[in-house]
């Protein structure tokens, strides 16, 4: 009797021991490290329209996992920008702050560097394999944070606030792909070269010089959390 007993006993234990590793099967990241590429668009005095005169935006970014549900995003990017007045609708005097009939001809190139850092909330929880947490593969997620921006054509820098939303999808237990939108809004008028050309100034986030962006990411995953430590349940 103790011969079965002791026996009923091993085979329970290596039943947990296997259902345990298989709960645990796939293995957690810490952080992310990628690329991203895509396009910029800005809203500024040169251009009013949404998606006017897009321009070519790349960057580096570093992720932070939370959890399954949500992450910390450092981004770093590079975005072209353009424009000419020549294609507005609105009517701007050419001499900035005056009456008159004549309208202004101006046009402009250079870059928009910024640095930010933003939140990350998923819908559904994030991974590899589904296991018992349910994990997705898919996920969309809404984004939102602090950052700042440089133009280099008129060397302006301003702070800038960014939110958004995007997608991830694992293509395998370490890569990552991803579409990003981001909405920088600004406190500059002057990302452009051309400051409050109808001679209206304003304070706050109001006729200021905006910009958005559209990227597709590649991430790669790193820093495993610790097997054989005690997991958390994410």
């Amino acid at each position: 009797m103790q011969v079965r007993i002791m026996r009923l006993l091993l085979c329970l234990f290596c039943a947990m021991t296997f259902m345990g590793a298989a709960a645990q099967d796939e293995t957690e990241y810490r952080m992310e490290v990628g690329a991203a590429a895509g396009g910029s668009f800005g809203l500024n005095d040169a251009n009013s329209s949404f998606f006017g005169q897009p321009n070519v935006a790349g960057g580096a970014l570093l992720r932070f996992i939370l959890n399954p549900r949500s992450a910390v995003k450092v981004n770093l990017n590079y975005n072209l920008t353009k424009g000419d007045t020549k294609n507005l609708k609105d009517f701007q005097p050419a001499v900035i702050g005056t009456a008159g009939a004549e309208r202004l001809k101006y046009n402009f190139s250079g870059g928009i560097a910024d640095l930010n850092v933003l939140y990350e909330l998923h819908f559904l929880p994030y991974g590899y394999k589904e296991g018992y947490l349910k994990h997705k593969r898919l996920v969309p997620y809404v984004q939102f944070g602090i950052g700042a921006s440089f133009s280099t054509v008129d060397n302006d820098f301003t702070p800038n606030i960014p939110i958004g939303f995007g997608l991830k999808y694992k293509l395998a237990e370490r890569i990552n792909l991803g579409f990003d939108w981001q909405m920088h809004f600004t406190i500059s008028d002057k990302l452009d070269g051309l400051e409050a050309p109808q001679g209206i100034k304003s304070t706050g986030f109001k006729n200021k010089d905006h910009y958005h962006t559209a990227f597709i990411t590649l991430t790669y995953s790193f820093a495993p959390k610790c097997a054989t430590c005690n997991k958390d349940d994410w």
